[in-house]
Order: structure tokens, then C-alpha cells, then sequence
């Protein structure tokens, strides 16, 4: 947890922010719908990519981003959780108004969150679930951009399993939830495309593949891709 406070040294910060663009990466970002095992994924890829190349510099995050951010907005995580719930900007500047006693502007909570995300996907070796990061990371060339899907009612069962939840309180959890996740992909782009496919490059069906074999399937997927192009650039960067 403490590493990801250390975006919030402004020094730290304006370092990573300003490194060349070569030098960003590697990272995975995993979006999902709802009720896909994102997180376990995630954590199964890391031990993939750990133990591959003998290292323990990969790791992957989720709610610590939130608690960082919360840092840097003086407010506490709650706050900025209800935004990655889908509460619109308006209403969660109001929030942190009133907690703190200053005005937080919604510019200001979009800056802090992006620049979270982008800080922690330059430095690199991160798999991020969620949070928008497909988006933010969008330009970062060392990168894997992973989608998660299943059939709906597949998720709805994993959900209620996990969640002990009955069928219709499920179904609406899933269908609210699915309606945040692709609003907040679209907060962090610059134009509103009808269509965010291309973001991706797998989209991966959960029905088809177990979590182990999802990770696989992307740690295969990063070698091919991101791994093999750093690889590639060190031998052209040794010829000179």
C-alpha cells in the first residue's frame, strides 16, 4: 500500500509523469463487465509473469488507488469509491465539499485519477484492474489491453454466489454495474466513440476459459506482444 502514496510526492510524481515515452511500461490493464473474476485473474497473471522471469517486481492493483487518491484530495476513500460507482462529477465534488470544508472542483478529482493511474502504468510492471485504465493508458506502448466477458446470466450466477445474492437483486447489480464500468472508460477519453472495441487488444470469454487459464491465455498474450517488442528495442538500442 505504501508504494502508492509515493505518487503523491510531487517530485516522485512529476519524475514519472515526464519520463520518455520509451520508457513507460510495462503494464496489463484488465478491463471487465460485471462477475468475471477480474481480481483473481489479476493476481494469477502476476504470479505468471512473477515466477517466469524470477522476479518480484509485478504486482496488481485495484482499491489501492483509491486510497491514494484520497490522499491527494484530503478526503477519505469512500468518497472517491463513489465515483468509480458511477456518481457523476457534480454530485461527488458536493461530497468532498462538504467532508472537507473546501471546494473540490470536478476538474480537479478527473486530474487527481488520472494522474494516479498514469503515474502507476508509466513506472510499469502493474496489472491494473478497472479504474478506467484502458483508457488512461491508452498511449503507453508497452501495453496489454485485456477484456473480460461472459454470457450475462453466467455472470449473474457468479455474482449471487459471491455476493449472496437473490436472482433479481443480482441482475440489477449486474446491469447498473456494466452501465458504470463503460461510463467511466468513456470519462477518461477525449471523444465519446460509439463503440470501445478498439481499445482492446483480446477480449476473452470467462465461460470459455477457467481463471488460471485466462491468466495463461494473457501472460501468453504479453510475451507475444509487449515483451517481445522491449526485446527487440534493446537489440536495436545495442547496435548503437
Amino acid at each position: 500500500m505504501e508504494k502508492f502514496f509515493d505518487y503523491f510526492d510531487e517530485r516522485h510524481r512529476r519524475s514519472v509523469l515526464s519520463q520518455p515515452p520509451s520508457e513507460d511500461g510495462p503494464v496489463i490493464t484488465i478491463s471487465r463487465i460485471t462477475g468475471c473474476d477480474a481480481r483473481q485473474v489479476a493476481e494469477s497473471v502476476v504470479s505468471n509473469l512473477n515466477q517466469k522471469y524470477n522476479t518480484t517486481k509485478w504486482k496488481w492493483v485495484d482499491k489501492d488507488i483509491i486510497y491514494a487518491i484520497a490522499n491527494e484530495l484530503n478526503t477519505n476513500a469512500q468518497r472517491v469509491e463513489n465515483f468509480y460507482q458511477g456518481i457523476e462529477l457534480s454530485n461527488i465534488s458536493e461530497m468532498i465539499m462538504a467532508f472537507s470544508g473546501g471546494f473540490v472542483s470536478d476538474l480537479r478529482v478527473k486530474k487527481a485519477i488520472k494522474d494516479v493511474v498514469l503515474s502507476i502504468c508509466k513506472e510499469g510492471f502493474i496489472v491494473l484492474v478497472g479504474r478506467g485504465g484502458v483508457s488512461i493508458a491508452k498511449d503507453i506502448k508497452d501495453a496489454l489491453h485485456i477484456r473480460l466477458i461472459a454470457p450475462f446470466y453466467w455472470r449473474v450466477d457468479n455474482v449471487m454466489k459471491k455476493k449472496n445474492m437473490k436472482l433479481e437483486e443480482a441482475e440489477k447489480y449486474v446491469i447498473e454495474t456494466d452501465e458504470k464500468r463503460h461510463n467511466l472508460i468513456l470519462t477518461f477519453l477525449d471523444k465519446k466513440p460509439g463503440n470501445i472495441d478498439y481499445l482492446f487488444d483480446a477480449t476473452i470469454n470467462r465461460l470459455s476459459f477457467s481463471i488460471n487459464e485466462t491468466a495463461d491465455l494473457i501472460t501468453a498474450m504479453y510475451e507475444k506482444k509487449v515483451h517481445r517488442q522491449i526485446t527487440e528495442r534493446k537489440k536495436v538500442q545495442s547496435l548503437f
